[in-house]
């Protein structure tokens, strides 16, 4: 008997537990975007390593659409250099820095109304806490995407003792294993198969689908980036245009310094 298949398996497995688990939390996620959209501000969502794949998930890419603003730093998530300059040793340094959250925060003027997404399977290294961290203290609501068994069992990374999960105002749990792989051999002592990614992508598109529900049920349709093949040349390359604006214009916002009184 092969292994071929043993993954898929697990990974539908868990996709069930995790709806079956987290729809009322991704309802009230979702709910927490839309209104920051609606509000005419934005979604932030923040990822260190791998993490940054949900991130990216989110947007720009086809089926999604402006209101979402993707977060990441090349230092900790530049994963194709393994070895060498710009390998993973140092990436892996750098996010457990503490201090260097607020630097990259200090970048924006965040809106109280916006809301906050923060992604870390493990939860416990310094920069994803420290976001968390930073996101509250601006009034933002933080939601955080973390795998709760993995990051009980890891020693928190952080000052504080804290994780994550700790500083988050809701919780969607990844519901992967320790250690994150899935998947056991025989001859093999150490499991294969990472699956926080699978659930990872799946918290976000399920978050995706239900703001646009929430933002056509107000009024405000959003212009989906949708390809050429759905909707022909013209059509495509107008929504891409519209949606690419309309982030400009909200990304805008939190990257002019705010008047002060002279």
């Amino acid at each position: 008997m092969t292994s071929t298949g043993r993954w898929t398996r697990r990974a539908i497995a868990m996709l069930q537990e995790f709806l079956n688990r987290e729809s009322q939390h991704i309802e009230t996620a979702a709910t927490w975007c839309a209104e920051s959209i609606i509000g005419g501000g934005l979604v932030h969502l923040f990822g260190t390593g791998h993490s940054r794949m949900a991130v990216e998930e989110m947007f720009p890419r086809y089926g999604s659409f402006a209101g979402f603003n993707p977060i990441v730093e090349l230092s900790m998530t530049f994963h194709t250099e393994v070895v060498g300059a710009n390998g993973q040793r140092q990436a892996m340094f750098i996010e457990r820095q503490e201090g260097l959250a607020e630097v990259i925060l200090s970048n924006f003027h965040f809106r109280p109304t916006d809301t906050f997404i923060v992604i870390s399977h493990s939860g416990t290294t310094a920069v994803p806490i420290e976001v968390a961290l930073g996101a509250k203290k601006r009034g933002m609501k933080v939601i955080a995407l973390t795998g709760v068994d993995h990051s009980k069992a890891t020693p928190s990374g952080h000052s504080s003792g804290t994780r994550l999960l700790d500083h988050a105002d809701l919780v969607i749990d990844l519901g992967t294993p320790v250690g994150d792989a899935m998947i056991y051999l025989d001859g093999l002592p150490t499991p294969v198969g990472p699956g926080s990614t699978v659930t990872g992508v799946a918290a976000i598109n399920e978050i995706k689908v239900r703001v646009a529900e929430l933002l056509v049920a107000a009024g405000k349709p959003p212009a989906v980036l949708t390809s050429a093949s759905v909707v022909g040349p013209e059509r495509s390359q107008q929504l891409f245009r519209t949606a690419y604006d309309e982030h400009a214009r909200r990304l805008a916002e939190v990257l002019t310094p705010p008047r002060t009184e002279s």
